[in-house]
């Protein structure tokens, strides 16, 4: 899947953000880019599911590792 940053802004000037497709902390440096280009600060927020599930890329890094030390 890509990686999107999804922006929403609303009627009342208040904009929401929501990652996809980014695993771990990767999120949050599209969100202090974001907060920075507005001016702004979160006030609210939560980790996705994505947040806490590892990459493709990761966990066959870490099969690779584990077979690589195997006896």
């Amino acid at each position: 899947m890509a990686k999107q940053l999804v922006v929403r802004l609303r009627a009342d000037g208040t904009v929401d953000a929501e990652t996809i497709g980014m695993h771990g902390p990767e999120c949050l440096d599209h969100i202090e880019t974001l907060e920075a280009l507005l001016d702004a600060e979160t006030v609210s927020s939560r980790f996705t599911e994505d947040y806490t599930s590892a990459s493709v890329n990761d966990t066959s890094r870490l099969e690779a590792e584990q077979t690589d030390g195997a006896p």
